[in-house]
């Protein structure tokens, strides 16, 4: 047989094998290059203006090269010892060891660069496809086009071409280290099987368990005001932090084990066939797997939070933005004010107004606050609040010893939260006047250029406002002092008042915002920043459910003899098939179950820095995420059918 026909035979045979991981190096390849063309493409050139297109792009990419880089050499690694028998036997009829590592060079260098320009042609295709969802989820109106660029092809061959370099060192190393007698025991070796749980084992699996529930209730107490400054805060981050991953390591190690272990003695070591099948391989193969799926949960669990929390924050901009700019428009002088309301009527749209008068008042509020997070709230003696009178407001009236607050941010009342009632202070620059607290309301009343950005508004007598306002401390004044708010009646005009606010420059002056626009303006922030996290997400859980599949075939040609065994004393294929999807449940369910708890019980903790929306997206995407990495558990159990299939 010649060198080149043993190279096509072994190519085939190699391409039958781990098609999957052809798959998914064509698809790694095919996302980088995507990414890299919107890089160097004209059309995002144009959106820059708009959103930091290009630099975020090329920050994404250089990710995408470090999960990529990892999952392909950890692949390879995987390659090389199913195919240590095989080189063994090449050393015996006499090839030495460079002739073999030029002869799987080959081999490689065809089946990575047969791929490399698979994805590239993939990636082209599929170019103006993403460009398009970029566009469609960040709002912007601009014509996507389908153009190849040279800059990013060779930047895509530079890239990989340097992978494959690695891959190849890898490869040279292992056949240089390796004896003929080693590469036999390549296989029995790898796994570490224990046949005896020791009593260490159970400690670290209590251990385990212990440290992960501790750091998620302490992730639910992180801002219910039980860490009183940032260094508290700061360490609880880093308990959690540690415990967690330690926790899920430890869990891996011993309480898998420990647990089914537990299972196994209530059944007094009677164990069915199935049970036989899933139980005991999980027990014994799980362990020396703990840093692998330690490392696969700890960045799911990472990839389903930063989506969750970026889709949080996209799914509520709207809201956030009815948030921060109470009125369709929002104007601070009385002079735009009446401008943009001329051209309004010019064009026949309707609307609404709302005038109010707007003053900064030192306030105590030491004996309503119920919160000590010391450095958020900073001197609760004399906290700065925008007031108003009540009859800016149709639906209040106010005793003059009354205070009302209004429209606290999501984010503040985390940090700062009120009792039902007390008595605080207002200051002037002479005057203190006493007030009787009442109680907080939901609306919001003002934009958050007068709230600092989610304080709560306080609502007054229009006495007590008047005496407050002869009484001004000028230090601490802003600019705007006068509040018009507009709301147009008929929602379908208003795109056409937007434009015409636009138009105007209306929004280049200070204070003047539009809710329309900022909702945009943060749709393509967030939209920018989800399409990103989705993108490095969907690569991460493929190549990480290739990797779990990739382990899957592994051990299933380690237990072939056993199935044959079973076959000759007369179990069907499908009984030995219900204990193997069993063990697929545990193999990818466990880790998959892990990795959602830890992102749910991370994005619960502070998912309110985000927006305003908690469970719909967060369900969405964890729904989402576990439907696809199902996938790869339903490939295993085809797999593990087909090599029942061959056992006898």
């Amino acid at each position: 047989m010649s060198i080149n026909h043993l190279i096509l035979r072994n190519l085939k045979k190699n391409i039958k094998n781990y098609y999957l991981y052809v798959f998914a190096l064509i698809f790694s390849v095919a996302l980088y290059f995507a990414f890299v063309t919107l890089q160097y493409d004209p059309t995002m050139n144009e959106a820059k203006g708009s959103i930091k297109g290009a630099a975020a792009l090329k920050a994404a990419s250089i990710l995408l090269i470090a999960i990529v880089a990892v999952f392909l050499l950890y692949a390879n690694k995987l390659f090389m010892k199913r195919r240590s028998k095989e080189i063994g036997l090449f050393q015996l009829i006499g090839m030495t060891k460079n002739g073999i590592f030029r002869l799987m060079s080959v081999e490689n260098l065809i089946l990575y660069y047969g791929s490399l320009l698979i994805g590239i042609f993939i990636g082209f295709s599929c170019s103006k496809l993403i460009m398009m969802i970029l566009f469609k989820i960040t709002d912007i109106e601009t014509k996507a086009t389908l153009q190849f660029s040279v800059e990013a092809l060779i930047q895509t061959f530079i890239v990989f071409t340097l992978i494959y370099l690695v891959i190849m060192l890898m490869n040279y190393v292992f056949i240089k280290r390796q004896t003929i007698l080693s590469l036999f025991r390549v296989l029995s070796s790898a796994e570490g099987k224990v046949k005896k749980i020791s009593v260490l084992e159970v400690l670290f699996g209590i251990i385990g368990i212990v440290l992960i529930i501790s750091g998620y209730y302490v992730s639910s107490k992180l801002f219910d005001g039980d860490f009183s400054n940032m260094n508290e805060l700061f360490m609880a981050m880093i308990f959690i932090l540690g415990s967690v991953i330690i926790g899920t390591y430890l869990f891996y190690k011993g309480s898998v084990t420990f647990i089914t272990n537990v299972i196994r003695k209530k059944k007094g070591g009677y164990l069915n066939i199935n049970e036989v099948l899933s139980l005991s391989s999980i027990m014994f193969r799980m362990k020396s797997n703990a840093l692998l799926l330690t490392i696969i949960t700890t960045v799911s669990a990472l990839a389903i939070g930063l989506l969750s929390l970026s889709y949080i924050s996209y799914y509520s901009t709207e809201k956030t933005a009815e948030q921060n700019v109470p009125t369709h428009f929002s104007l601070t002088n009385d002079k735009d004010a009446k401008e943009f309301e001329k051209a309004l009527d010019a064009k026949k749209i309707a609307y609404n107004e709302k005038r109010m008068k707007v003053i900064q008042v030192d306030i105590d509020i030491r004996k309503i606050m119920d919160s000590n997070f010391k450095e958020l709230k900073s001197d609760p003696s004399a906290m700065t609040f925008p007031v108003i009178s009540d009859k800016s407001l149709s639906d209040v009236d106010l005793s003059k010893d009354e205070i009302l607050f209004s429209g606290l941010d999501g984010m503040l009342s985390k940090v700062m939260s009120f009792k039902d009632s007390g008595t605080i202070v207002l200051k002037g620059k002479k005057e203190r006047i006493p007030q009787k607290y009442i109680g907080l309301k939901d609306e919001f009343i003002l934009p958050y250029t007068f709230t600092f950005g989610g304080l709560p508004v306080a609502v007054v007598d229009d006495t007590v406002f008047q005496q407050l306002k002869n009484d001004l401390d000028p230090e601490i004044q802003f600019d705007q002092s006068y509040y018009v708010g507009i709301d147009i009646k008929d929602d379908a005009n208003l795109e056409k008042a937007n434009n015409i606010f636009k138009g105007l420059h209306l929004d280049d002056h200070p204070g003047n915002l539009s809710r329309l626009l900022m909702s945009s303006s943060q749709k393509q922030a967030m939209g920018l920043i989800m399409f990103i996290v989705g993108f490095l997400g969907l690569t991460f859980l493929i190549t990480s459910g290739c990797i779990l599949y990739f382990k899957q075939m592994d051990e299933s040609e380690d237990e072939k003899p056993n199935y044959t065994i079973l076959r000759k004393l007369g179990f069907t294929q499908m009984d030995l098939l219900k204990g193997i999807q069993a063990k697929q449940l545990f193999n990818f369910g466990i880790p998959l179950a892990v990795g959602l708890l830890h992102s749910y019980f991370a994005v619960k903790s502070g998912w309110f820095m985000f927006g305003t929306e908690l469970w719909t997206p967060m369900i969405a995407v964890m729904v989402l995420y576990t439907v696809l990495y199902s996938i790869f558990g339903i490939l295993s159990v085809l797999y593990y059918k087909k090599v029942i299939k061959d056992a006898l």
